[in-house]
Formats: C-alpha cells, sequence, structure tokens
C-alpha cells in the first residue's frame, strides 16, 4: 500500500508470515521506529552492530532491509501533532516484524503510554524478557551467573487495560453507586476506581506461547506467578487456567511440582518440563536467593512488570535488558528503559538493551550464527573493560567510551563469520 511518510525498501523482501524461520527471505524488510530522547543515538549504533553481524555470518547472502516507521515525537513532527499515526500500525501489520526505541511516556497526563497503545492496537499480548548476566557486567549480586530466565508477561489485561475512572466524575459516581448499592462493596468516599479483568482467553495463549517457548529452547521449568491467595478469582484464575493449558494441552511434555516428588521422587525425569506456581511477594525474594530454580516465569500483567525490572537490576539493570512484545500478527522487538532526555544526543549511553532486543529479532529469523556474533563481540568488549559510563562507574581500570565507540568495540571483536 502507499504511506504519506513512510518508504518502503526497493531492495527488500516481505515477510509473509510469523510461524518459523521458513517465512523469512533472506533479504526481509524490518520496520524501525527511532524512538525519543536517546533513541537515536542506540537505534544508530544497534543498527550498525545487527548490520555487521549479519555480514559476517552470511558474508552478504543475507542483509536486512531497514524500513523506517514513526511514533513519539518524530511522528508528531511529520504528522501534525500526532505522535502515534494510524500508517505506522499498517505498516506493522503488513511487514509484521519491527523493532523500537524508547517513547515518550508523559506522567499525569497527555497522551497515554505509547508502548501500551501499541500493545493494545496490534493486541501484542506477549511481553518476552529474557534476563541472563554476561561475564564482567557490575551486579549486585554474590552469584549473578545464577540468573537465566525468561519472563512473559501477559501485556493487554490486567490493570494495564485501562478501565479506570477518576474520582468525582460522573462515571466514578455511577460504578460507586452500582458497586455500593448492588454488589455490597465497602470502600472510601472520594477513591478512584479501577477494573481489573483477566480471561480465559488472555491467559491460556500466553501460557500456550510460553510452553512452546520452554519445550523450543530446552529450558526445563515454567512458573506460574500471581497474587491468587488475595486475588482469588482474578490472579489465582489466571494460575489454574495456566495450570489447564499445560495439564490439557502439553500433557505429554509438562508434569507438576507435586508429581516431580509424588511419582519421580524430585528427579526431573528426561524430556519433560516442571510446571510449577509461586506468589508473587515471595517470588521476588527466590529470585534473589535461588534464582537457579527458576527458568521460565509467567506472570500477569503489573506483576510482570515489576518483576521483569527487579531481575534485570540483579545483573545490569535495564539498560542492558532487552524485550519483545508479541502477538500472533505482529511480533515487536523494543529498548525496555527509558528516553533518558538529558543524554538526548549526547552518545553516551549503553546501547545494550536495544542491542540485545535485536538479538532476539536475529533468533526468531533464525539467523543465529549473526545472533552469537553479536552476542560474542559484547562479551569480549567487557572482557577488555571498554564500557560506557553506566559500567564504567562501577568497574576499576574500565575505558569509558560514547555509545558510537562501544558499537564499533563490539564489532571489531566478532568473529569472522558463521
Amino acid at each position: 500500500m502507499a504511506y504519506q511518510h513512510i518508504s518502503v525498501p526497493e531492495q527488500g523482501e516481505k515477510i509473509q508470515c510469523l510461524s518459523g524461520p521458513d517465512c523469512i527471505p533472506d533479504r526481509p524488510i524490518i520496520a524501525f521506529i527511532e524512538g525519543d530522547g536517546i533513541g537515536r543515538d542506540i537505534m544508530t549504533a544497534s543498527r550498525r552492530i545487527w548490520d555487521a553481524a549479519v555480514e559476517k555470518a552470511y558474508g552478504g547472502q543475507r542483509q536486512i532491509a531497514w524500513m523506517e516507521i514513526y511514533a513519539g515525537e518524530k511522528a508528531a513532527a511529520l504528522y501534525d501533532g500526532d505522535y502515534m499515526p494510524e500508517e505506522t500500525f499498517e505498516a506493522l501489520r503488513e511487514f509484521l516484524v519491527g523493532i523500537k526505541g524508547p517513547l515518550t511516556t508523559p506522567v499525569g497526563g497527555g497522551f497515554r503510554s505509547l508502548n501500551v497503545t501499541l500493545r493494545q492496537v496490534l493486541d501484542l499480548y506477549a511481553c518476552v524478557r529474557p534476563v541472563q548476566w554476561y561475564e564482567g557486567v557490575p551486579s549486585p549480586l554474590l552469584r549473578p551467573e545464577n540468573v537465566d530466565v525468561v519472563i512473559f508477561r501477559e501485556n493487554t489485561e490486567d490493570v494495564y487495560a485501562g478501565i479506570e475512572y477518576e474520582a468525582g466524575t460522573p462515571a466514578n459516581e455511577k460504578l460507586a453507586r452500582f458497586l455500593r448499592e448492588e454488589m455490597g462493596a465497602e470502600f472510601f468516599e472520594g477513591s478512584g476506581l479501577g477494573i481489573k479483568p483477566m480471561s480465559a482467553y488472555g491467559t491460556k495463549r500466553l501460557m500456550r506461547f510460553a510452553l512452546r517457548y520452554a519445550i523450543e529452547r530446552g529450558r526445563k521449568s515454567v512458573t506460574i506467578v500471581h497474587k491468587g491467595n488475595i486475588q482469588k478469582f482474578t490472579e489465582g484464575a489466571f494460575r489454574n487456567w495456566a495450570y489447564e493449558v499445560a495439564r490439557e494441552e502439553f500433557g505429554e511434555q509438562t508434569i507438576t511440582e507435586d508429581q516431580l516428588w509424588s511419582e519421580y521422587g524430585g528427579k526431573q525425569p528426561e524430556g519433560k518440563i516442571v510446571v510449577k506456581d509461586r506468589i508473587a511477594d515471595i517470588m521476588f525474594q527466590h529470585m534473589l536467593l535461588r534464582p537457579s530454580e527458576f527458568d521460565v516465569i509467567v506472570s500477569p500483567n503489573l506483576n510482570g512488570d515489576y518483576l521483569s525490572d527487579a531481575i534485570a537490576a540483579e545483573v545490569g539493570g535495564v539498560g542492558i535488558a532487552p524485550g519483545a512484545n508479541i502477538g500472533d500478527e505482529v511480533m515487536l522487538f523494543e529498548a525496555t528503559h527509558g528516553t533518558a532526555p538529558k543524554y538526548t544526543d549526547q552518545d553516551r549511553v549503553n546501547p545494550g538493551s536495544l542491542m540485545f532486543s535485536g538479538v532476539m529479532m536475529l533468533e526468531f529469523l533464525g539467523w543465529w550464527e549473526a545472533a552469537k556474533l553479536v552476542t560474542q563481540g559484547y562479551v569480549r568488549t567487557l572482557a577488555e573493560k571498554v564500557v560506557t559510563y553506566d559500567f564504567a562507574r562501577q568497574m576499576d581500570g574500565a575505558t569509558e567510551v560514547g555509545t558510537s565507540a562501544f558499537a564499533s568495540a563490539i564489532i571489531k571483536n566478532m568473529g569472522n563469520g558463521a
């Protein structure tokens, strides 16, 4: 289709489906949103790294055809103040795979979070956050190497559904009256009110996705994290529905934690994934004291939001934490941190979060050799103690470099091919 401001690369090919690497052409068109604040610096650096890895891995036989699409402040300048133009959604629906830098999210007013809008409009129901430690990264843990989990956070329901009513408004008063008079609820006058929807449909598709991932990647366990001891009909239902998927759809590949001990004496049988659950608050303690016991985590939206950032802090922070928002028809990989506007165009910040989100993207494309080269270059650069300011201030004997120089060092430290 014709776009107003988006230029489709002539040499690239459209990805036709998301069912696996067989759908990926050698020159796929990948959409990218530069992002606000530090977005320009980290996107420029990361694209250099990804392109270099693809070139080194495949010697020109494969290449990404980049197509810029727009959201945030750059979109507002092009589309008469529209921070999220409709043709951005249309482009993602047509080309299926994209990657984005951080976008401005105002606090307390203005337009709603652009990140949440993208997830809701495109039904990107799974927020996928791998968290692992790389040798040399500063960490507050004694043994950060024990952290290696992938968090699947439900993206479209829970409090992020955005169903809330401001105190003092007619809609709030109408709902408050109904809750008190018809449902017998008790709460303080003048309360803001929100509704927390959780469905079997939303829960089951997330759990289904997480279990498929665990099977494909050879993971050992899937832990359902919830607050079902208190919120029995939302978070508790999330737990129960997730177990149903494991039992009814993946019975040949899974066992419960109870079965592990009652039938197998605590010894995990070959080819079986252990499905277990933990209360959300205790899970934070577990990830500090014994993180090696957890592998894949499945959680409702809000708990998953907290948990993702907390675990990322154990291995270097959200500045290097990758992420993706994935649906059945669109995949959008993303930096997981904010825009850091005070560092805009200073060529200073760590591109790690966006860079590793691109590694996730390369893995989805089936371009594992290129993905491994990026990680290899990163680990070797860390070993040389060549780092951006955020790590330099925590490391003895480090050489502090800017964003672009850090990217150059990573490219230099990649291998020479697959």
